[in-house]
C-alpha cells in the first residue's frame, strides 16, 4: 500500500510538473489549443511529425481573426504573432524587450560555436554585432567579389558535367556545394573545393551541422520538459573540435595578422586588434537608470564561433533559396526565359562577365529571388524571448519573462491578405512599382530591426551570382522524379530542409554569337 501510495504521489507530482504553466494563456484571454501534458501543444513536433515551421503555420491559419495564438513548448508559453503592427513593435520598436532569441539551452553554461551573432543574446551579442558590423560594407562586399565569381564558374562546369550526361541533378545539393565553396573561401580563407571532389571534407562539415538526429531531437525536448537538465549537454560537440583546429591553424599560419585576402578572418582579424570589445550594457544599469559599460574580449574562441556561424548560416540559408527558386522556374518556363534575358542583356554590357555591377543591374532576377524567398522563406520564422514584463498595446495583453514569440514569416508570406494568389510564382510583385509599401513589415526573409541578418547583403549577392552563373549557360526543366509540391523534412529545425531534395535536368543553352 505505501508502494502504490509513494508511487500516485510521484506520479501526481510529475503530471503537476508537466502541467504547470498550461493555463498561462487561458488566464490571460488568449485564444489556443488545449495543451497536452509533458508536450504542450507542440507534440507533433517532438514526435519528428511536423517541423517547428509547420507548427506556426499550424497555429497561424486555425485562428485568422486573432493578432496572437497562444502555444506550449512543453509547459512553456510562447506566443505566435499574426498582426503586422505587433511584429513591428517586437522587431524594431520595442527591440529592448526582445532583444533575446532564446535559443541556447542555459545561459550560464553556453557551448563555444554558440557564442555567435546568431545565437547568442544579451552583451556578447550586442557587443560582437557593433564591432562586426562595418565588415559588411559595400566596399568589403565588392572586394570579395572575385571569391564569389571563382566559385560560380566552378559552379558552371559541374552543371556541364551533369547536362552532357543528361541526368538530374539534386538542386539543393549542386547549390549548397557552390554557397558551401564560397563560405570556406571568403570565411575560412581555404579552397572547400566541393564542387570538384564529391567528397569535400566542409561539404561534408556543412551535411554534419545540420544533422538533427533523433538523440538530437530528444535533448531539445528534455530541455524544454526540465530547463538546465542538460545544460552541459553539446549539440555541436562533434563539429566543435573540427571548427576549433580549423580556425586556430589559420590564424597561426596568417600570424594573426590580416592577410590581404579580405575574407572573413581577415576583417575579424582587424576587429581584434582594435582591442578589447567595449560598450554600454543591454543587460544591466546602473541605480541612476544609466546602462553599465561592458566588455569581451575577442580570443580565439570567440572568434571560431564567429566563422561558424558565418559558414553555417550562409551556406544553408543560401542554398535553400536559390534552389527553391531554380525549382520553381523549372515549372514556369516563361518566367524563366524573362529572368535569363535580363541576365543576357545585363552581361552584354558587361562583356559577358559576371561582375559586382552586373548582379546590381539583374533587376529581374532579383525580382524572381525575392518572389522564391517569399513562398519558401529559408527561416520559416523568427523568434525572440522577452526580456522583462511587457505589454502589448492595443489588445492589453501582458507577457512576462522567458515568454518566447515567434514570428510566423513561412505563414505571412503565403497568406492572400498580403499576396494575392499566393501558390503562384509571380517575381512581378516586387517591382517596386507594385510592391506596397506596408508589406515590408510583413514580408521578412532576412528579418528586419537590430537583429536582422547582418550577412543580408553578402547572402543576397552570392546567391544571385550564383543563379545568374547558372541561367545564363542552362535551362531548368522538372527532371521525372521531381516533386512539384515539396514536403519539409520534419526535423528541420531553424532552417526549412526539403524532403528528397529538388532534382533538375539542366540543358545547356544555345545562344547565338555576338
Amino acid at each position: 500500500m505505501i508502494l502504490i501510495a509513494l508511487l500516485l504521489i510521484l506520479l501526481t507530482a510529475l503530471y503537476y510538473y508537466g502541467t504547470r504553466n498550461h493555463n498561462y494563456w487561458k488566464n490571460k484571454g488568449v485564444k489556443h489549443d488545449k495543451p497536452i501534458p509533458f508536450f504542450g501543444t507542440n507534440a507533433k513536433n517532438y514526435l519528428l511529425r511536423k517541423s517547428l515551421t509547420e507548427m506556426c503555420v499550424e497555429a497561424y491559419q486555425k485562428y485568422p481573426e486573432e493578432k496572437v495564438v497562444g502555444t506550449y513548448m512543453s509547459s512553456h508559453p510562447s506566443l505566435v504573432l499574426r498582426d503586422p503592427e505587433i511584429i513591428k513593435q517586437v522587431l524594431t520598436t520595442d527591440f529592448l524587450y526582445f532583444y533575446g532569441r532564446g535559443l541556447n539551452f542555459n545561459e550560464d553554461v553556453i557551448e563555444p560555436l554558440l557564442r555567435n551573432l546568431f545565437f547568442a543574446d544579451g552583451d556578447i551579442w550586442r557587443l560582437l554585432r557593433q564591432r562586426i558590423t562595418p565588415a559588411f560594407t559595400s566596399g568589403k562586399l565588392r572586394a570579395m567579389f572575385p571569391l564569389i565569381i571563382e566559385r560560380a564558374e566552378k559552379l558552371q562546369s559541374r552543371t556541364t558535367a551533369a547536362a552532357v550526361e543528361g541526368r538530374s541533378i539534386d538542386a539543393r545539393d549542386l547549390m549548397a556545394r557552390y554557397t558551401t565553396d564560397f563560405i570556406g573561401a571568403c570565411g575560412f580563407g581555404l579552397d572547400a573545393d566541393s564542387l570538384s571532389d564529391e567528397n569535400s571534407a566542409f561539404r561534408k562539415l556543412g551535411i554534419k551541422i545540420f544533422h538533427l538526429s533523433l538523440l538530437d531531437s530528444l535533448v531539445i525536448f528534455l530541455h524544454d520538459l526540465v530547463p538546465g537538465l542538460l545544460k552541459h549537454v553539446k549539440i555541436l560537440e562533434d563539429v566543435e573540435l573540427e571548427v576549433a583546429n580549423i580556425v586556430k591553424a589559420i590564424l597561426k599560419q596568417r600570424n594573426y595578422q590580416p592577410s590581404g585576402r579580405n575574407d572573413f578572418i581577415d576583417l575579424l582579424l582587424e576587429c581584434k586588434n582594435k582591442g578589447i570589445l567595449r560598450g554600454q550594457s543591454i543587460e544591466r544599469s546602473k541605480p541612476d537608470g544609466t546602462p553599465e559599460e561592458t566588455s569581451v574580449v575577442l580570443d580565439d574562441e570567440l572568434m571560431a564561433a564567429q566563422v561558424f556561424v558565418f559558414f553555417a548560416a550562409g551556406f544553408e540559408t543560401s542554398s535553400s533559396a536559390t534552389s527553391f527558386t531554380l525549382h520553381q522556374l523549372a515549372f514556369h518556363p516563361e518566367v524563366q526565359k524573362k529572368v535569363q534575358e535580363d541576365i543576357d542583356r545585363v552581361l552584354a554590357k558587361h562583356n559577358n562577365k559576371l561582375s559586382y555591377d552586373a548582379i546590381k543591374e539583374m533587376t529581374y532576377l532579383d525580382w524572381a529571388f525575392k518572389e522564391g524567398m517569399r513562398m519558401f522563406p529559408s527561416l520559416g520564422y523568427l523568434i525572440r524571448k522577452c526580456t522583462k514584463k511587457y505589454t502589448f498595446p492595443h489588445i492589453n495583453l501582458t507577457i512576462d519573462p522567458e515568454v518566447r514569440v515567434f514570428v510566423p514569416l513561412q505563414a505571412l508570406h503565403m497568406d492572400p491578405l498580403y499576396f494575392d494568389n499566393p501558390e503562384e510564382f509571380r517575381p512581378e510583385r516586387f517591382d517596386p512599382e507594385v510592391f506596397n509599401n506596408s508589406l515590408k513589415d510583413i514580408y521578412l526573409p532576412f528579418g528586419v530591426g537590430p537583429r536582422a541578418c547582418i550577412g543580408e547583403r553578402l547572402g543576397h549577392m552570392q546567391s544571385l551570382a550564383g543563379l545568374a552563373a547558372v541561367l545564363s549557360r542552362f535551362s531548368v526543366r522538372p527532371a521525372p522524379e521531381t516533386v512539384r509540391h515539396h514536403r519539409v523534412i520534419p526535423q528541420s529545425d531553424v532552417v526549412q530542409c526539403i524532403m528528397g531534395g529538388l532534382p533538375l535536368l539542366f540543358e545547356e543553352r544555345k545562344l547565338c554569337c555576338s
